[in-house]
């Protein structure tokens, strides 16, 4: 009885031991994080336009909630635009939705291509169906839209769009076909994760590999 009672001691001890050492690894992780985003933080009060921005990108992939109401403030006093894109990013990153509509509406402005590469990593496609239902979305934000679309939709995404292969632009129109065309194609291919048994090549009822050579 003795034994089995060591024995046991010492299980419960390694457990115990382990989960130490889980909580330990979590919680630096946890202040790793911290740590990174009180440093880029820190970076949107340096002058230099390029590594605010950097700073704002950073605070976005974090997605450091903790640091909301100090990328509040840089946001109303930020003077060059693509940083204020950048922090609206990171803005919407940590929870602040209705700073998307800013970045779409940057669709139409010389930083379309900024605004194109924030709006590509979407988790989903969702939040982007509002602005093709809105009238006074302008065209060529439409257009940019649907480029997005092309590249993340799925099934859903094709019904949304469909209607705009008819669009009186001609660019819009174009746009939208070549979306459906890039869904469709994503759509019918095999999934990867998909694992298919091999078929084994016959002769007759008998497998060829189980012949005798």
């Amino acid at each position: 009885m003795r034994i089995q009672y060591l024995i046991l001691l010492a299980v419960v001890l390694l457990f115990s031991v382990d989960v130490a050492r889980a909580q330990s690894s979590s919680q630096s992780d946890s202040s790793d994080a911290s740590l990174d985003s009180t440093q880029y933080a820190r970076q949107l009060a340096i002058g230099d336009a390029p590594t605010r921005q950097v700073a704002a990108e950073a605070l976005a992939r974090l997605a450091a909630v903790e640091q909301k109401k100090l990328v509040e403030g840089y946001a109303l006093q930020e003077k060059d635009k693509r940083v204020r894109l950048a922090l609206n990013w990171a803005l919407y990153r940590m929870g602040k939705s209705e700073t998307l509509f800013q970045i779409v509406r940057d669709l139409d402005s010389p930083r379309y291509d900024q605004a194109l590469d924030y709006l590509t990593q979407l988790d989903s496609p969702d939040p982007l169906y509002l602005f093709l239902t809105q009238d006074n979305t302008p065209p060529k934000v439409t257009l940019r839209i649907l480029q997005i679309l092309g590249e993340s939709g799925n099934s859903e995404t094709l019904e949304k769009i469909k209607p705009f292969t008819d669009h009186y632009d001609p660019h819009v129109a174009a746009a939208a076909k070549v979306a459906v065309d890039q869904i469709q194609n994503r759509l019918a291919q095999p999934r990867p994760d998909v694992k298919t048994r091999p078929r084994a090549v016959t002769r007759g009822k008998e497998p060829l590999q189980n012949r005798e050579r």
